[in-house]
């Protein structure tokens, strides 16, 4: 293992996945020191955290049966190449996050090319909602896993696998900079006029299955309140492809980018039409109550249906273990039914408030109030470093 200049491999392949490298990345340069190589994957985030990309992560962002299958053979040859650098750069440590399909892939290449390095899974796949099987299969393949909810650990545990519970990141979103009131002034929109926030996703599969029925259903409720005014932040791997479809919408949308617009569009905002996923945890923090939605392709909605033990989709629901924030999946997730629960929820302002405080609530079920996760997941990795060369953990 390298001493003087310690390398380590990071590996994300969606947009949650960049945000906790990035903040993984940070963490861990500010325990190794300046001379820590970081490369691998990674998005925008990753690469202002200092973080050198093997090639775009866009590669492997695939969802979906059909799209997974098709995807099958750039997916693997990706996969090689993350493991033959990782071999040729002699990394001490590869952190795969999230993205199971290629985790999995690159943790079988890896143990075949660079049978030496130290392999770290952050993010557990969620055998606790569908293929149990993968506990088993993850602890014969990693040597540590790092989760983001509390409940994880002896699903994996049970099968010998080391698990430490860091927290979520999207549990720790700061608004304290937020200012509701400059942000309406900036876009145009008035302090009184009602805002709805649209999260069409951060995958082009999801921005394409959803942003027909939300077009439809804002659509609908234009009708009763022509006030209102919609906000879309747009996620940077697919902005362009949101631009072009909402620029032939019927009514104005107000697109915004970057994260702290995100965050103070979040604040600003009335309520939510969210695709299931991490933001829903984001929005909940910001106190906006949503109606969250989703759409599969037919066969992967066809297959997903015999293997998913949850009624529930959104982490927070699971917790409280209730339809706190409404889910319309599927065949539900049509305009009239999104334009009817966003309606009810324009109209009554106590149901509104009343979903805040259960969200609220189920937040704290999560794990919401714990230390920075990204500073767990560091101390962990710094502490496998140590046990195989002392003086890493000074960073010397």
């Amino acid at each position: 293992m390298s001493v003087e200049s310690p390398v380590i491999t990071l590996v994300a392949g969606e947009p949650s996945g960049d945000d906790r490298g990035a903040g993984l990345a940070r963490a861990l340069r500010a325990g190794l020191g300046a001379d820590l190589k970081l490369i691998g994957v990674g998005g925008p985030r990753m690469a202002e955290a200092g973080v050198t990309s093997l090639f775009d992560m866009s590669e492997i962002s695939v969802f979906g049966l059909l799209e997974g299958l098709l995807a099958i053979p750039r997916v693997r040859r990706r996969a090689q190449e993350v493991a033959r650098a990782a071999a040729r750069e002699g990394a001490d440590l590869v952190v795969l996050i999230d993205s199971w399909g290629f985790s999995w892939l690159a943790a079988r290449a890896l143990r075949r090319l660079a049978p030496g390095v130290r392999l770290v899974k952050y993010v557990a796949p969620q055998v606790w909602a569908t293929r149990p099987g993968r506990a088993r299969a993850l602890a014969g393949l990693v040597d540590h896993l790092l989760v983001i909810n509390s409940f994880e650990p002896p699903y994996f545990e049970a099968w010998g696998l080391p698990t430490t519970f860091v927290g979520n990141p999207a549990l720790h979103m700061d608004f304290s900079s937020c200012d509701p009131a400059d942000f309406r002034a900036r876009h145009g929109i008035g302090a009184q006029a009602p805002v709805l926030l649209v999260l069409p996703g951060s995958r082009p599969g999801e921005v394409d299955r959803l942003l027909g029925p939300f077009e439809d259903a804002i659509r609908r409720l234009k009708t009763d309140h022509p006030g209102l005014q919609v906000v879309l932040p747009v996620a940077d791997a697919v902005a362009d492809r949101v631009r072009a479809a909402v620029a032939g919408w019927p009514f104005r949308v107000h697109v915004v980018d970057g994260e702290q617009e995100k965050r103070e569009a979040m604040k600003a905002s009335d309520l939510a039409l969210a695709c299931s996923g991490t933001v829903t945890l984001e929005v909940a923090q910001a106190g906006v109550p949503m109606v969250v939605a989703y759409r599969l392709g037919a066969v992967t909605y066809f297959v997903a249906k015999f293997l998913i033990r949850t009624p529930w989709v959104v982490l927070f629901n699971i917790a409280a273990r209730d339809f706190v924030a409404p889910e319309l999946i599927q065949g539900e997730c049509n305009g009239p039914r999104l334009a009817a629960e966003l309606d009810r929820r324009l109209r009554d302002p106590d149901l509104r408030r009343a979903q805040v405080a259960a969200q609220d609530a189920a937040l704290d079920q999560v794990g919401r109030g714990g230390p920075d996760p990204s500073e767990t997941a560091a101390k962990v990795i710094l502490d496998m470093l140590s046990k195989d060369q002392p003086r890493l953990s000074s960073g010397t």
